[in-house]
């Protein structure tokens, strides 16, 4: 499938839209209050674009009967019981759900219960365009996606002159296979200026220590833990590169973050980057890959051609990050439902 960005959305307004009629809208997302997780970040930033659209929003881990005009729930499978029972007390009411990686690369292809929250769903959303690939041809019409926005830094720090900074963000967990950049950066040569500055917090001991022992052997690699989202967004800016090495993404937010920054990518080449960055950018390498990653980022060191075309590339992309945008998709997407909030014929 040729994978086009422009996939579900149309002309912006550069003003904030407002719908006829102030909804309620109720977000599901299985991410508890206080989580940084994906999830919860999404949901919090899609509540501050649909607040500006007009509507009163709320969030919460689950449907508990109460009035509101509009479901939006996050993740098949973990959020089936509320869109279950919200189809239960509001039948002719829109209930939306937007598709995790979970979701897409794994759970909708095995579990019963998330395939059913894909047929209850009034309308699914993806966060990126190559995810249509995954869903059976009948769902692809309900399908719209938005992709997620993320405000441009005011300035971008100048990078460090004496090292060649590489960020990884992400929590430490398999799924991310976090220390891919690390261990290529073992195999760069000894003049290599590249340091590997890792962000996210590890969410098991075994992540824990096996990103201390790679800090103690591995020169060129700093693991800082979780730091304050403004403070992230800074070290990223500072940086030269983002990689990222997941196993699979429904659509990485700190790509959207990287393409904000200007701060050019390198991915594993999975369904999620490529529905991002096209199927035809020239970062990839294969998931799992040490010694392709690090061929890749002593040529994104030492070749400047190469190094200016990926950043080309990623200032190309950066419109699809803007705020408005993803506000315009969901104003767009709200209208396709009757102003009072049941479904049209």
């Amino acid at each position: 499938m040729k994978v086009e960005h422009h996939c579900g959305l149309s002309t912006l307004n550069s003003q904030p839209s407002t719908h006829t009629t102030s909804l309620k809208i109720l977000i599901v997302t299985p991410a508890p209050p206080g989580s940084r997780t994906g999830n919860r970040v999404t949901a919090l930033r899609w509540a501050r674009l649909l607040r500006q659209l007009g509507h009163r929003v709320t969030i919460d881990t689950q449907f508990d009967g109460r009035d509101c005009d509009f479901l939006v729930a996050l993740h098949a499978r973990r959020s089936a019981k509320s869109i279950e029972h919200f189809r239960r007390v509001h039948p002719n009411r829109p209930a939306i759900l937007a598709l995790t990686g979970t979701d897409l690369y794994g759970d909708i292809h095995r579990n019963e219960t998330a395939r059913r929250s894909l047929q209850r769903a009034s309308r699914l959303i993806l966060l990126q365009p190559h995810g249509l690939t995954q869903l059976p041809k009948p769902l692809r019409r309900k399908t719209r996606v938005i992709f997620q926005s993320v405000d441009r830094p005011r300035h971008r720090p100048e990078p460090l002159k004496t090292v060649f900074e590489v960020c990884v963000i992400g929590h430490l967990r398999p799924v991310k296979d976090p220390f891919r950049a690390a261990m290529s950066a073992r195999l760069l040569p000894a003049e290599s200026r590249i340091r590997i500055i890792q962000i996210g917090s590890a969410l098991s001991s075994a992540m824990e220590e096996q990103a201390h022992r790679e800090a103690a052997r591995n020169s060129r690699y700093r693991w800082l833990g979780e730091l304050p989202h403004w403070k992230t967004r800074q070290r990223l800016a500072r940086s030269r590169l983002l990689v990222l090495s997941s196993k699979l993404e429904g659509g990485a937010n700190v790509i959207s973050e990287a393409l904000a920054a200007c701060v050019p990518v390198v991915s594993s080449r999975i369904s999620g980057s490529i529905g991002l960055l096209g199927d035809d950018y020239p970062g990839y390498f294969p998931v799992g890959d040490t010694r392709c990653l690090a061929e890749l980022l002593e040529r994104v060191e030492n070749d400047p051609p190469f190094y200016r075309e990926l950043s080309r590339r990623c200032k190309l992309l950066a419109p699809l990050v803007e705020p408005a945008r993803e506000r315009e998709s969901w104003r767009q997407l709200l209208a396709e439902f009757k102003t009072d909030g049941e479904e049209a014929p």
